[in-house]
This record gives structure tokens, C-alpha cells and sequence, in this order.
């Protein structure tokens, strides 16, 4: 195994020496959970920070974390170009042409000259072509354009739907929520509303509170009806006409309507719903990188669009289960403007929740900035880790230093010794000032993974969606081929199946009398339908009943309602269960009576008598016994089974987090385990090494007693005129013995130094073997290959209860030629 690739931790770089300018052989190894106290990295354009933002993506995308990147300046997109093969082929779609010409050679030979800068860049630290597919393989990378349809569009309509039960049952949470979606919205209308004071924000906040408090999602339609028509009258204790008149309620719904209206705001509802979990992983459970490029949009639109994003994955974060482990990353690629030192634009407050609180669930949080006197530091003093770039002005260094000095807390925090530090740094070289960390270091990133094209354009975003597009779809096709079959037989089935009896039957203006110990209900028509002269009832039967499902072993406790529309006919088997469609109704809904002016079917036989009714809910009991089942999950590798109503890909993620959390807590134990062997190795080379400080101290002065000794003879000689008396023959002697006792001295410092190099390589040694147990846990989990087993709850009899089986009336309308369409689904 590389040295690098080691569970749980990040390759960002190597150290570097500012005094030597040199990149050393030291690997910076990031350790991932560090990442749950968040990070920033700061550096003025052409440092490098936007690299070093990939390589911690990458990384992070190697281990299976998910990342939602915000990209409002177009690099992020080049987390999407990863070309295994390093093949000039594979560049030349993303070169530009303007580059070539500057570099006096055509596209195609600088696409070469690309290739082959990438294969050296990757190999020169240590990385392979099979680490680009290694990252291909652990996560997708999507890039989404909200207001585009350049990448994959998102829809902002699920902003307005009801926040989840964790929110709703949080005032402070729900309160939040309501702020954020109700200032991001008028900010799109050029609105600068304060919560307190704007009359604009108070009903919005008030209607969507309304709705959301009664369970109600909201489209943007019907909260121009509530501007309206409001469901309240007052707001505090004021009268709302005089809070705010009818007339310029008129004109704030004319606003929002003139929005609604406008062909480009069509985009914006469009594409996949706005939803974090969907963001972070795909329908299968695998972790995703999606990028959000923004960079289209304007600064309104931005604000919108980030505030709904940062509410919506606040939401999310609440719903998760706390972990010391990282769970996600979200990515911030330029935070100027979302979180300032004075203002409070409706980011803001989102931005300061998540540092503050989603540490506890998991969630990192990294923002990167080039303007550090835009950063609100107060918010910032909840980061752990500072990677700091080259600076452009003496101003942004005295701000990051505020900013240090903050997040230093009870650490020791040396300012001019950091100065100096950031002074020297160059491109690509970062200080990095972390608490987990026991002092601030330099290193140099390392080559991406990814090509690094630039910002990417619309264009550009369209060609890596469509590859993507194509690849999956290319993907879907090949399972498609075993199971296509299975599908056009379910279809078949689905379509043969209809309620619908005697529908040849002539329309009868009256409905038929049947015997009163028949029960009888019809379903309501959708839309207008029940108001057209057209509309006919058909007989089918409705079966109702409960199921509960018990297994104390599993821990499963659950209630199902099985609800079940069948059609009756004439032969010999007048009801089949198993033809019947589900359908999602509550009794309470259903009416009592039918439309007037309605025509209706002929009902079978068997379905007007009273008898028909008992054995068809007995066959219904044994049905519900026989096909209603709970299916979990088990996973053989952590002996874990899943929860009711927990789907496959639910599992699939929690078994994914459970085995991050499992490896952390064994990598944290081990360390433990060789904390006291490292402690007491360390205070040995610290004597060591002040034992050689002592040695070569003496070794110093015994050669300068000696140098004083044979001075002193030699010019006693001289100036004894040449004669060599006693005492000068004395004096030579000192100087001897002198000179070997300096010869011994310098003996005692290589012997001292041979000590430290000996416990030095003890060192090396331990760190060695404490990283081959680390890499002894076994590689990297993949939730996604394992596979899982199935266990089956069924019901018994004694768990089944039929509510009713009943005669059930189905709308349907007929048009001006004679054609019947079902006015009920």
C-alpha cells in the first residue's frame, strides 16, 4: 500500500521548507475526522487555492464522503475531468484554442503537451493513473446549474414544501427557516427586507409560518394567492388592511406574479427537486460530489439560490443521527458576500448555525475566500483549521492574524513568529495552523487528480452533462437487458388490471338499488369533473384493512394500512385480489353520495349481493397474510440489520457512516495504544539530543584550551629566544594532552549523535508499525459492493383486520366522441 493511502486520512501535500525553498519527502496526511471542526483556506489569486480545494475534495471523494460543492466562479466543474488513461484525446475537448495559439502550437499538440504534463505532475507525487480510477469508481461527480439547464438543472419548488418534523418541532429551527426562504425570495424581487421593520417580510414570514405550522407545503402560486387573500386577519394585534392595505398587497403579489411570469424564472422549476440527501448521494447510496455552479447567475439570484441550498442542508444536518465522525463536506469555493463583518444578508445566519452546530452531525464545513477582510471572524473563530495561502496586502494579513489569534483559543499562539511564516510563503506553499495539530507547519500541495482546464463555460458544463447523461444511460441499459422482460409483464399486468365493470354497459341516470347491508361509497372526481354532465360512476370494490408486523428480536413494531380497489365480473371467479390496484385514500375522504347529475354502470351480480361481501373479505385477510411482508436488510460484514421502513439505499448510507465511525474509533484506539511508546521514545531524544548540545559544548572549549595551551608554548619559545626551557616542554605537554582530549570530546559528540540517529530510527520504526496495523484494519469499506442479505417479516392471522370490504363508485367522464377517461387518479 502507498504510504498515502492510509484509512482516514487526506493527501494534500508534502512539508516544505521555507528556509531551504525545497518540498521535503514528509507526507501531509490530514486526518479526515479533523475535518468535522471545519477548515478555511485563504490565499489571493494564483496561490493555489483552488487546487488545494480539489485535492481536499478528492480526497475526501476517494474515502466515499459526499461533497456539495458551491461554485460561483466555474473551477469546481474540473472535478468532472478525470482521465484515467492521461490520453491526448481525452484533453482535447477541454483546451482552449486561445491558450494553443499564445503557446505558438495547434490544439491538438498542446493537448499533448497537457497529457503529458499531467502524467508527470501525478507521478512526481507518487500518484498513478489507477488513483484517477480509483476516484472515478468511489463517487460520481455531477455539476448542477439552478436557473440553467447548461448541467442538471434544479428545481427550487421544494424550498416552500414543509420543513421535516425535527425542524417543525423547533421553534428557533422553524423560526430560522422561515427567515431565510422568506428574505432570499424578496431579494430575488430587489426587496431589502428587514424581518422587523419590513412589511414585505412580515407577511411572507407569517404565511409561509401558517402553512408550514399546519403541515401545508406552498408553490409559489398559491403564496401569491395567500399575498391576496391571507388566512388571517390581524398580524400582532393590528388589523392586517392596516398593517398592509389590500392595494399594495396587490401590488407585492403583482412582484412576485411578474417573476412567476418571466420565461427565464421557468428554469429555475425545473430539473430535480432542491433536496441535500439527493445531493449527497444517489438513488443507489452512493456518494456523490455535486457540484452547484452559480457562476451564471447574478448576485440576486445567488443569494436566493445559496440561502434556500444552506436552509435545505440545515434541515438535513438536524435529521441526522450525531457522530464524531465526518459524514460530508460542504464547500464553499469563494465566500465573498455571504458571510460579511457588518452585514446580515440571509446567508449569514445560515453560515454561523452550521459552523456552530453541524460538527456534532458530521458535516464540514470548508469555506475559501481571496478577500479575508470580508470574513466575519467571530463565526470563524469556530474553524480548526486555517490553511493560509499568499497574501496580497498587509491589511489581509493583519485581519488573518485577528482571525488566528481567535481560533487559537487556549493555545499557545506565537503572532511574529506566524508572520514571518506567511511573509515567505509562495504559489502552491500553505501554512497550516490547525487545533488538532501541536504546531503550525508549510507544505506544498500536491497534482490533481483532475485536469485543471479553468473556468468551465456553459458550453463546456453542457459536454461533461452529456457524457455523464450518456454514460448512465449507457449504464441503465446494460441492467436493463435482464430485466425487461420482468418490466414489460408488470406493465402488462398493471395495464389489464381496472376497476372498471359493466363500462360497455348503457348509462343509467339513477343509481341501482342495492340490499342496505351493502355498504356503499363513492370516490371524488379530481377537478372539475364532478361538475360535468358526463360523469359516470362504475362499480368496483374497495378492500380496507390493518396489518401489524412484530418481531422483538429485529425490534420491528409496525402498522401498515393495505388498501386495495378490485373490479368484479361476470365469470366464474368474480373477484381477484391479486388484479387489484393499491390505492393511497383515507376512509375520510371517501363520499357518501354521488354527483349530481351523474350517470352510472350496471353492477354485476355477484357485487349486489350482500353475501359476496363476507367471503370477499375473508379472501382478502388470507391475501393480505399471504403477499404483505416486511423486507429488511442485513449486512454480513457488521451484523447490523435494518430499520423498518429504511430503504436499500438508506442502509446502504448508514452502513457507510457506521463503518467510517467503526475504522475512526480503531485508528483513535491504536494511537492511544502507542501514545505512551511515542512519549517516552520522544523525552529519550530530547535528552539525547541534549546530550549532544553538552558534548559538542565541551568539545568546543577543550579546543580552544587546547589552541591557548599550544599558543602559549609556541610563543614561549619564541620569545625564550629560542631556547626550549622546562617549563616550556611543560606547556607543550598541556597542549598534547589538550589536543587529545579534544580528539576524545569530538569522539563523545559522534557517539552522542549516533545516539539520537539510533533513536531517531526507533521513531521511524515505530511510526512504521503503527501504520501497518492501521492499514492491517483492512481497506477502505464500499457499502455500495457489499452484498446484502434479505429478512422477511410476515404477517400471521391473528395480525390481520379487515376494516371493510365495500361497493366503491369510480368516477370517470365521457368526452364528445363517446371515450371514457378515469376522473379519479
Amino acid at each position: 500500500m502507498t504510504d498515502f493511502e492510509t484509512l482516514g486520512a487526506f493527501y494534500l501535500g508534502k512539508h516544505y521548507d521555507l528556509g531551504t525553498r525545497t518540498r521535503t519527502d514528509d507526507l501531509v496526511l490530514y486526518d479526515a475526522k479533523d475535518l468535522t471542526t471545519h477548515a478555511v483556506i485563504i490565499g489571493m489569486t494564483g496561490s493555489g487555492k483552488t487546487g488545494l480545494g480539489i485535492d481536499l475534495i478528492e480526497e475526501a471523494l476517494i474515502d466515499r464522503i459526499p461533497v456539495i460543492a458551491i461554485d460561483p466562479k466555474g473551477d469546481l466543474g474540473n472535478l468532472a475531468l478525470r482521465f484515467p488513461r492521461l490520453a491526448a484525446e481525452d484533453f482535447r475537448p477541454w483546451i482552449d484554442p486561445q491558450q494553443a495559439a499564445t503557446a505558438g502550437v495547434t490544439p491538438e499538440v498542446f493537448a499533448e503537451q497537457q497529457a503529458e504534463l499531467w502524467k508527470k505532475g501525478i507521478a512526481g507525487w507518487g500518484q498513478s493513473p489507477d488513483r484517477i480510477q480509483r476516484l472515478m469508481d468511489a463517487a460520481d461527480v455531477t455539476i448542477y446549474t439552478p436557473g440553467s439547464s447548461a448541467g442538471k438543472p434544479l428545481s427550487v419548488l421544494r424550498a416552500f414544501d414543509a420543513p421535516p418534523a425535527a425542524i417543525l418541532d423547533d421553534a428557533e429551527l422553524l423560526q430560522e427557516r422561515v427567515n431565510a426562504t422568506t428574505t432570499s425570495l424578496l431579494a430575488l424581487l430587489g426587496i431589502d427586507a428587514d424581518p422587523i421593520t419590513s412589511r414585505e417580510h412580515i407577511l411572507i414570514a407569517n404565511l409561509l409560518s401558517h402553512a408550514w405550522r399546519e403541515g401545508r407545503s406552498l408553490d409559489l402560486a398559491s403564496l401569491i394567492g395567500g399575498i391576496q387573500t391571507p388566512p388571517f386577519t390581524t398580524v400582532g394585534v393590528m388589523p392586517l388592511d392596516t398593517v398592509f392595505p389590500p392595494k399594495d398587497r396587490m401590488a407585492l403579489a403583482m412582484q412576485l406574479n411578474n417573476l412567476l411570469a418571466a420565461p427565464g424564472f421557468q428554469s429555475w422549476l425545473q430539473g430535480e427537486a432542491l433536496d441535500t440527501a439527493s445531493l449527497l448521494y444517489d438513488p443507489s447510496g452512493k456518494p456523490r460530489g455535486s457540484v452547484v455552479s452559480i457562476a451564471h447567475l447574478s448576485d440576486a439570484e445567488r443569494m436566493f439560490f445559496v440561502t434556500l441550498l444552506l436552509a435545505d442542508i440545515l434541515a438535513w444536518v438536524r435529521a441526522q443521527p450525531g457522530t464524531g465522525s465526518l459524514r460530508a463536506i460542504l464547500y464553499i469555493d469563494e465566500l465573498f458576500g455571504y458571510m460579511p463583518p457588518v452585514a446580515n444578508p440571509p446567508s449569514k445566519m445560515l453560515l454561523l448555525t452550521l459552523l456552530k452546530q453541524a460538527r456534532a452531525f458530521g458535516l464540514g464545513v470548508v469555506l475559501s475566500t481571496q478577500n479575508p477582510v470580508d470574513l466575519d471572524y467571530r463565526g470563524l473563530s469556530n474553524t480548526g483549521t486555517w490553511f493560509i495561502g499568499r497574501l496580497q496586502t498587509e491589511r489581509d494579513k493583519m485581519r488573518v492574524m485577528e482571525g488566528l489569534e481567535g481560533a487559537a483559543g487556549s493555545q499557545h499562539f506565537d503572532r511574529a513568529a506566524l508572520e514571518q511564516t506567511i511573509a515567505g510563503l509562495g504559489k502552491r506553499v500553505f501554512l497550516l495552523h490547525s487545533v488538532h495539530e501541536p504546531a503550525p507547519f508549510t507544505f506544498e500541495t500536491r497534482w490533481t487528480l483532475s485536469y485543471l482546464a479553468g473556468p468551465m463555460t456553459r458550453e463546456q458544463i453542457r459536454a461533461v452533462t452529456a457524457q455523464s447523461r450518456a454514460a448512465t444511460t449507457d449504464s441503465a441499459s446494460a441492467g436493463a437487458s435482464s430485466t425487461g422482460t420482468a418490466a414489460r409483464n408488470a406493465t402488462s399486468a398493471a395495464t389489464t388490471a381496472t376497476p372498471l365493470a359493466g363500462n360497455g354497459a348503457a348509462r343509467s341516470a339513477a343509481a341501482p338499488v342495492l340490499p342496505p347491508d351493502i355498504t356503499q361509497y363513492w370516490l371524488p372526481p379530481v377537478g372539475r369533473a364532478g361538475a360535468s354532465d358526463a360523469l359516470e360512476y362504475h362499480p368496483a370494490v374497495l378492500g380496507l384493512s390493518d396489518v401489524s408486523f412484530s418481531n422483538a428480536k429485529l425490534g420491528i413494531t409496525q402498522q401498515r394500512r393495505v388498501t386495495l380497489l378490485a373490479s368484479v365480473d361476470d365469470g366464474p371467479i368474480a373477484l381477484d385480489w391479486d388484479q387489484a390496484e393499491r390505492l393511497d385514500i383515507e376512509p375520510s375522504a371517501l363520499e357518501r353520495s354521488a354527483r349530481n347529475g351523474a350517470g352510472f354502470g350496471a353492477v354485476p351480480p355477484a357485487a349486489s349481493n350482500a353475501r359476496s361481501y363476507a367471503a370477499w373479505s375473508k379472501d382478502l385477510q388470507k391475501w393480505v397474510v399471504t403477499n404483505e411482508q416486511v423486507t429488511l436488510y442485513r449486512s454480513p460484514a457488521f451484523k447490523v440489520t435494518s430499520q423498518a421502513g429504511e430503504s436499500e439505499r438508506d442502509f446502504r448510507i448508514r452502513l457507510q457512516q457506521l463503518a467510517r465511525e467503526s475504522r475512526d474509533e480503531k485508528i483513535e484506539a491504536l494511537r492511544r495504544k502507542y501514545d505512551s511508546k511515542f512519549t517516552a521514545l520522544q523525552e529519550r531524544i530530547r535528552r539525547a539530543e541534549q546530550a549532544v548540545q553538552r558534548e559538542q559544548q565541551q568539545a568546543s572549549q577543550a579546543k580552544m584550551n587546547t589552541a591557548i595551551s599550544v599558543g602559549g608554548a609556541i610563543l614561549g619559545a619564541i620569545f625564550g629566544r629560542g631556547k626550549i626551557g622546562a617549563g616550556s616542554i611543560g606547556k607543550l605537554g598541556t597542549a598534547a594532552r589538550g589536543m587529545g582530549r579534544a580528539s576524545q570530546q569530538a569522539g563523545d559528540v559522534d557517539r552522542a549523535n549516533e545516539t539520537v540517529q539510533a533513536l531517531r530510527e526507533q521513531e521511524n520504526a515505530l511510526n512504521a508499525t503503527l501504520q501497518s496495523e492501521i492499514d492491517a484494519l483492512g481497506a477502505s469499506y464500499d457499502a455500495q459492493s457489499e452484498p446484502l442479505e434479505s429478512v422477511v417479516v410476515a404477517a400471521r392471522s391473528t395480525d390481520v383486520r379487515v376494516q371493510f370490504v365495500a361497493l366503491l363508485w369510480v368516477p370517470y367522464v365521457r368526452d364528445a366522441n363517446g371515450m371514457q377517461t378515469a376522473a379519479w387518479r
